[in-house]
């Protein structure tokens, strides 16, 4: 199996909304960094593990880090 991010944040939806998936399982959709930060946090990241412009840890698909 190729390496992977293990967070992948998903190209925006119309409304803005971005899916997101950690270790390949879909955790619901941010709409910000609040949001996006409290699902890694759910997933057991703890705060000086979440680095959201850490091309290693996210992988942001579809356009750069920001929101709609």
């Amino acid at each position: 199996m190729a390496w992977q991010t293990p967070i992948v944040v998903h190209p925006p939806a119309a409304d803005g909304g971005r899916r997101v998936t950690v270790r390949g399982q879909d955790v619901g959709v941010a709409r910000s960094d609040r949001d996006l930060e409290e699902f890694l946090r759910r997933a057991g990241l703890g705060e000086a593990d979440i680095a959201l412009d850490d091309p290693c840890l996210v992988e942001w698909r579809g356009g750069p880090h920001q929101w709609l």
